[in-house]
């Protein structure tokens, strides 16, 4: 199991900037990818940014140049920096972790508002 915890969500204007943060614990080395995803009211959950095991990193076109995932493996917590926030990234953000037999496990999200 992985228990993952997300923090960092809040209210920010457009063009400002966040940081999430996501504590990862429980059967961590079992872990084959980690990123996040983002839920919009009335839309699908969409994959935002993912770090895949050797280092792979894969964005979603719409946060590409704006948006950087990174990882502390010694505070064995992830990030999300997000700069040049716009409306249209107003979500609550989910934190993901698959493990080598392909079972994901979900933090509880935090929510992210882009308004002024």
């Amino acid at each position: 199991q992985v228990q993952l915890v997300e923090s960092g969500g809040g209210l920010v204007q457009p063009g400002g900037s966040l940081r999430l943060s996501c504590a990862a614990s429980g059967s961590i080395s079992s872990i084959n990818r980690i990123g996040w995803y983002r839920q919009a009211p009335e839309k699908e959950r969409e994959l935002v940014a993912t770090i895949i095991s050797g280092g792979t990193i894969k964005y979603a076109d719409s946060v590409k140049g704006r948006f950087t995932i990174s990882k502390d493996n010694a505070k064995n917590t992830l990030y999300l920096q997000m700069n040049s926030l716009k409306p249209e990234d107003t979500a609550v953000y989910y934190c993901n972790a698959r493990n080598w037999a392909n079972v994901d496990f979900w933090g509880k999200g935090t929510l992210v508002t882009v308004s002024s």
